[in-house]
């Protein structure tokens, strides 16, 4: 038993581990390049951030021309046929031609509604994101204040991945 109780002092008991905090410090090697500071990581980190909302935000543009260009479409496409019952001389129409050019009116009214309260939300969606712009570059300003990268990433993803005016085309 007393041989046993000496094993565990030696081999790893509390009494024989000592650890020298100054050379494990420097034992450790870390995969950053030695020129990087934290704050670097930091910033550039944020600017990664900052790319992937610019992309998002790019993507939902996309998402609502894509709802305006069926809008339009279908928009169109009615058009078309109440054109078509709206040549007819009134006194050659059947109450079934006057029942269908109501009913289109109604779908066309609807579409029209529909589209502009899209229009509504991209402009809402706009104002929103240039205050959450404002605001990030106050952030970006006063966290990194030497660096302007920030800027500068956030300036050309807008300009590369955004469009001033997206093109909400269908006229009514």
């Amino acid at each position: 038993m007393e041989k046993e109780r000496r094993t565990s002092k030696q081999y790893g008991s509390l009494e024989r581990t000592h650890v020298d905090a100054e050379k494990s410090a420097e034992d450790v090697i870390s995969m950053a390049d030695s020129t990087i500071t934290v704050e670097d990581i930091e910033g550039e980190l944020c600017k990664i951030e900052r790319i992937r909302d610019i992309l998002v935000r790019r993507e939902s543009e996309l998402r609502y021309m894509m709802d305006d260009i069926q809008l339009c479409k279908e928009i169109t496409r009615l058009k078309t046929e109440l054109q078509k019952l709206v040549s007819i001389p009134d006194k050659d129409k059947s109450k079934e031609d006057r029942e269908k050019e109501e009913e289109l009116l109604k779908q066309i009214n609807k579409l029209v509604e529909t589209r502009d309260f899209l229009v509504d939300d991209v402009e809402f969606e706009r104002l929103r994101e240039r205050e959450e712009d404002r605001e990030m570059a106050a952030f970006l300003q006063s966290k990194f204040p030497k660096s302007l990268a920030a800027k500068d990433v956030e300036e050309n993803a807008a300009t590369l991945f955004r469009c001033e005016e997206p093109e909400m085309f269908c006229g009514r």
